[in-house]
């Protein structure tokens, strides 16, 4: 049964990688976010701003470990996860 500290820990770690990923493109491009975007993707470098800005569920996946909120830190895997295939998706292509 996926309970709600499930989809706190999916919700959660969407929000820390896209505000994440927002922050690095704001920080490296001083165009606006959409241009940013289409920017890194022409350039073949989203894929690694992705990954990079998912580095953040680490400290969410250890610390819903280490409070023993299992089904947290499986919401956060789980998102982790999905980061992955859209990163080996923008690979291919």
């Amino acid at each position: 049964m996926i309970n709600k500290e499930f989809f706190q820990g999916l919700i959660a770690s969407f929000f820390a990688s896209s505000s994440a990923m927002i922050f690095l493109l704001l920080y490296f491009s001083e165009a606006p976010i959409e241009e940013g975007i289409s920017f890194f993707f022409k350039q073949k470098k989203l894929g690694g701003l992705i990954s990079v800005s998912a580095l953040i569920n680490l400290p969410l996946f250890f610390l819903g470990m280490h409070k023993r909120k299992t089904n947290f830190a499986k919401g956060v895997m789980v998102t982790s996860i999905l980061i992955v295939v859209i990163i080996a998706i923008l690979k291919i292509f």
